[in-house]
């Protein structure tokens, strides 16, 4: 294994007047592989849908079990019916699996190809026609680099526009130039098939005349975080504390007046506070020589937590987050499109003002906030520690 980590995102759109979408994205973990399948089933509702849960669901497994791609393309292959009137498959399918962060292979069956963005550049990688039963698949195995970016997509991202925006649909070359501009931001994976699937929606008049699904993997290097939250139950294990957090490599987030003050005397610097205030009720950010970012406690977690939320749902408040200067929106941004390996220094002395019953907060134990984080950020892909002192 190497400093590699994959940051990845996928997204549906259902087709207009269905109630469900007639592609599917399965994904599977295993020792040293991650697998994605995107599997089209023809047509949409409900028969797509099932045909292609169940395509999607068969490749990546097998796939985790160690089979061979040439006999699990082979498998797939024979057992996908045919539709004898426009003698097309049932169910299309792209299967992407990266091995050990260190190279990628892609099986892709009358899907769209997938397009590779490397050094925010169009990539043009090599591909192996294979025929199984007469049926054409493409094979490539390629070795990632950092800031490779691979979207693969259903064909209902193509048809979009078809007769309104555009009079043959949104080209791949549309598609490629618009994820070429917004990763030029620094948009994590999730958020750029957001945008990508907002704007085939847009160019469909918000009505799609197809199923739409797009996954997006984007390849970057580990990033550690710090983020330390309130002081410790007994105040003889402040500077053990303390010696650990800062030993650590990686950006440093401070959060809690207290705690704030208990670093600022531990490092002999001084804790300056801003009175600027971005939205009235995120308190605003401080600042500590030798500290990435000082902020409030409680009340800005649990916002972060919000974020981190609608993140693992809709993602509809990515505008405010990723554009904001608020604390929590700052938080946000650097676990979110930032790191990938989290540790949390958790101090347990209890905050008198925290059982406040009127305090807007979700939780009034900062244990429970913290834990809640660290799941989010865990299901989002992060690798997270949380210590208690």
């Amino acid at each position: 294994m190497n400093d590699l980590f994959l940051d990845f995102g996928y997204k549906s759109l259902t087709k207009y007047n269905e109630t469900l979408c007639g592609d599917h994205i399965e994904h599977i973990h295993n020792e040293n592989s991650e697998i994605f399948v995107l599997a089209d089933g023809l047509g949409s509702g409900v028969k797509a849908s099932i045909l292609a849960t169940l395509t999607s669901k068969i490749i990546s497994t097998m796939m985790a079990h160690g089979m061979e791609i040439t006999d699990c393309i082979e498998t797939v292959a024979k057992t996908l019916p045919t539709c004898k009137t426009r003698d097309l498959a049932y169910s299309t399918f792209t299967m992407i699996r990266f091995v050990e962060n260190d190279e990628v292979e892609i099986i892709q069956y009358d899907n769209p190809s997938v397009i590779l963005i490397r050094n925010n550049e169009y990539y043009d990688f090599y591909k192996t026609e294979m025929l199984f039963e007469e049926r054409r698949v493409f094979h490539s195995r390629i070795k990632i680099q950092v800031n490779d970016l691979f979207v693969a997509f259903s064909d209902g991202c193509l048809y979009a526009g078809v007769g309104n925006e555009f009079n043959f649909g949104w080209q791949k070359e549309n598609i490629i130039n618009f994820v070429k501009e917004y990763n030029k931001f620094g948009y994590n994976a999730k958020t750029l098939v957001k945008l990508l699937l907002d704007k085939c929606d847009e160019l469909y008049g918000y009505k799609p005349g197809d199923d739409c699904s797009s996954l997006i993997v984007k390849v970057i290097e580990r990033q550690q975080v710090n983020l330390l939250i309130g002081p410790p139950k007994n105040k003889f294990d402040n500077d053990r504390m303390m010696s650990l957090f800062f030993a650590k490599n990686g950006k440093k987030i401070i959060c809690g007046g207290t705690t704030s003050q208990l670093a600022a005397n531990y490092l002999n610097q001084e804790l300056r506070v801003s009175l600027d205030y971005d939205f009235p009720s995120i308190p605003p950010v401080a600042s500590i020589e030798g500290v990435d970012l000082v902020t409030e406690g409680v009340i800005t977690i649990n916002q972060v937590l919000n974020y981190t939320k609608d993140f693992l749902d809709d993602n509809k408040y990515y505008v405010v987050w990723t554009k904001s200067k608020d604390a929590a929106s700052k938080i946000t941004r650097i676990l979110i499109d930032e790191a990938t390996d989290i540790n949390f220094y958790v101090g347990k002395a209890i905050n008198p003002a925290h059982q406040n019953v009127d305090l807007p907060i979700s939780f009034s134990i900062k244990m429970q906030l913290v834990e809640e984080l660290a799941g989010c950020l865990r299901k989002i892909g992060k690798t997270v520690k949380v210590s208690y002192f």
